[in-house]
């Protein structure tokens, strides 16, 4: 006779297989640092137990719709995931850390109507966190990413390129809001410089400072685009990956449209300043010759 099931437990936590102690939903565009900082987060989980859901299907459930899955920081098997999560996460525990992660998408395209997980309860996720990066970083280091997939045509890589920073432009309306909504935002370039700042954000979202550190690159989506062989994240020279592709004429193409798009400049000129600044010298160059009258 099959066990009665306990109806004081939400539905999902009975198929993840443990009731969390704290949930956190996590959105960020792709070469944004998402996956340093849920590495930093699961390092500080209580008692280092966590499971983490990499890379869900946006506007669907996170536990049958996520590209991988880590328990206690290690990789777990995503089909047996599939097939009896419980057993997966089973040594993780009640009181685990879990994590859900969301790419390329944000809570700015979803609504009523369609939620960012699906049927999947909203309230039993106890934060939601947007991880942002500055546009000339975050940009070369996309460029630079798309670059590498030898069977995109420029066409195809420069059109992914343009679509994210029409996407990367919502997320940071939403960081003006943040507070308003609910939300955690998480400046990547400010937590790779400063450790009193990710020490404010464990407080905040309410873990331990169990491990502070940048600690190693993480190797999801090929690992750092411009260095492959860097071990530790504070190797990383993430703040000028822009000055590294500035002599490169496809990004530079790319920077004159961006300076011509004054929604983007505008979020800017809040949150990245110096960035906004450049781009509007950018805008007042000429992209092409000029070509003089007879």
């Amino acid at each position: 006779m099959a066990a009665a099931l306990d109806m004081s437990v939400p539905a999902e936590w009975q198929r993840l297989g443990l009731t969390p102690g704290l949930s956190l939903r996590v959105f960020g565009m792709r070469r944004s640092g998402n996956h340093a900082i849920l590495s930093w987060l699961q390092r500080n989980a209580p008692g280092g137990r966590s499971v983490f859901l990499n890379n869900c299907k946006p506007g669907a459930d996170p536990l049958q719709n996520s590209r991988g899955i880590e328990v206690n920081g290690s990789h777990a098997s995503q089909s047996k995931a599939k097939r009896d999560m419980p057993q997966v996460t089973k040594e993780a525990g009640d009181g685990a850390l879990l994590l859900v992660s969301y790419e390329d998408t944000s809570p700015a395209e979803f609504g009523l109507l369609r939620q960012p997980s699906g049927a999947f309860d909203e309230a039993l996720f106890s934060h939601n966190i947007l991880i942002y990066r500055g546009f000339l970083n975050w940009s070369a280091s996309l460029l630079k990413k798309m670059q590498a997939n030898e069977g995109y045509t420029l066409v195809r890589r420069n059109g992914i390129v343009l679509r994210s920073i029409d996407s990367y432009i919502r997320l940071l309306g939403l960081v003006d809001q943040a507070q308003d909504l609910g939300l955690v935002a998480i400046c990547y370039d400010r937590w790779m410089r400063s450790a009193d700042y990710r020490s404010e954000l464990l407080q905040q979202l309410g873990l331990p400072q169990r491990d502070n550190s940048l600690g190693e690159v993480q190797h999801y989506g090929g690992g750092s685009s411009f260095q492959k062989q860097a071990v530790s994240a504070a190797e990383l020279q993430t703040d000028t990956r822009w000055l590294q592709m500035r002599g490169v004429a496809e990004y530079q193409a790319l920077l004159h449209l961006a300076a011509r798009d004054p929604a983007l400049v505008e979020q800017l000129e809040t949150l990245f300043p110096e960035d906004a600044a450049y781009l509007k010298s950018v805008a007042q160059q000429q992209p092409l010759p000029v070509e003089e009258s007879a």
